[in-house]
Formats: structure tokens, sequence, C-alpha cells
């Protein structure tokens, strides 16, 4: 089997290698969205698609910045963001869509969220470490997402999110032997004040917190493009930052 370890070889899902990728990932779910993301970098090209995992490769203000889809659900996720950490790539910001939790009017009130933690309604991320253990989002890429937003004038809802591995579990419980369980679930998520549900955050989280590497995620209803300037500007604002360093 190749040396994975060092980074050096070709990873076994994303078929890329150290170089291939900068240090700053977007972590869209679906593969043909980094090719809308990838519009809005410099000199973007194609490096890999395998499975669903496609990316691109270009540069803001002159930094190297990829964009690659982790697929649906934290299984897939997960090896993305260990693949990728094993390249290089240490700051992530996961881009997507998700639905209102606490607040079924938020759609109408704000843009999207912003995603300070999750809640791990997911069965990846207890095979790295016990439940008890925080998804929380690095606060630094949250605050520069959150100065992005304030910049753009959007109104991003900040909050927790919930990660789920049932997309169908949420939008028709019914459908499910343990609808009762799901509801009963769903009314704790909503007395919580958690904002949205998707299905990757909290992989991303609780990986890049093993692994020393930071995250974030900003989410949206259904208008992708505020969204993405929203991650450019704030990449662009953590590179003007980790220069100084």
């Amino acid at each position: 089997m190749a040396n994975f370890e060092l980074g050096n070889e070709l990873q076994y899902h994303i078929k890329m290698k150290k170089g291939d990728v900068g240090r700053y990932v977007f972590l869209p779910g679906d593969p043909f969205r980094t090719d809308y993301i990838a519009s809005f970098l410099d000199d973007a090209v194609l490096v890999a698609h395998n499975r669903e995992h496609k990316t691109w490769t270009g540069y803001l203000d002159g930094v190297k910045v990829s964009v690659t889809s982790t697929g649906m659900g934290c299984p897939s996720t997960a090896i993305c963001v260990e693949e990728l950490i094993k390249i290089g790539a240490d700051t992530f910001i996961r881009i997507g869509t998700a639905g209102p939790v606490c607040d079924p009017e938020a759609p109408d009130k704000y843009d999207g969220a912003i995603c300070t933690a999750a809640v791990r309604d997911e069965g990846t991320t207890i095979h790295y470490i016990p439940i008890e253990y925080p998804a929380v989002a690095d606060r630094h890429v949250v605050d520069a997402l959150s100065k992005a937003a304030k910049a753009r004038g959007l109104n991003y809802l900040e909050g927790i999110t919930h990660s789920k591995d049932s997309f169908y579990g949420e939008v028709d419980p019914d459908c499910a032997p343990l609808a009762d369980r799901l509801k009963e679930r769903w009314k704790a998520w909503q007395m919580g004040n958690v904002v949205c549900s998707e299905m990757e955050a909290a992989a991303i989280f609780v990986i890049s917190s093993i692994r020393g590497a930071r995250a974030g995620a900003i989410v949206n209803w259904g208008n992708m493009a505020d969204t993405i300037q929203v991650a450019c500007d704030a990449v662009r604002l953590l590179i003007k930052e980790d220069s100084k360093k």
C-alpha cells in the first residue's frame, strides 16, 4: 500500500498529492458546485475528479486556494478532509445549503447562517472520539466570515447547526419506524436554539480540531452567490492575518 501518511503519494480518494491544493480550501458538498465556486477564484484549473470529490485550484490575492467537494454526509466528508490535511490543507470553509430549525421564518429574515458549532447527530465522528467532545468551529474563521458578511451588508444568523445522517428523517419523519423519536429530537434542537440543519459540518469541525486544522461553515437557504462571495472575502481576511504571523 502507498504511504499516504506523508502526502507525497496520490491520495486514494481525492486523487491528489502535495502541491495540488492550497492551505485554504472551500468545501461544498456537490461536485457540480465546485465549478461555480471556482469561477470566483483567479486562474482556477481543474486538478482532479474522483467519485464525489472534485477539486479546482486557483488564487485569491495571489495565494493558492482550492475548492473540493465532499459529497453528501459525514462519511465521505471525513475522508475528504483527512486526505486534504495530509497534502497540506489546514483551513476549511464549508459552503452549502441548510434548512432552518428553531425559526421557520429564518429564510425571510436572514441570508443564511454562519455555523459556530454542530450537533453531532451523525455516526461518523464517534469513530474518532467520544460523543462528549464538542464539534466547534475555529473562532478566527467564524470571525472572518462574520466580518465579511457585515462588510457586504448581509445578515447571516450565527449559531449551532445540526449535522444529521438522514435527509428524509428531517423532511419526512413519518416515513420512518422511528418517527416519534425523530420528532422528539427535532423539538429538542428547536428548544435548544439550533439555527439550521445540514449533513457535513460536524465531521469537518471534529476532524479539523483533532488534526490541528481550522474550520468554519457558512450556509444559505438558496442564494449561493452571496455566500460564495462572503466565503472568498473571509479567506482574504485570513490570508492577510496569516501573513503577519
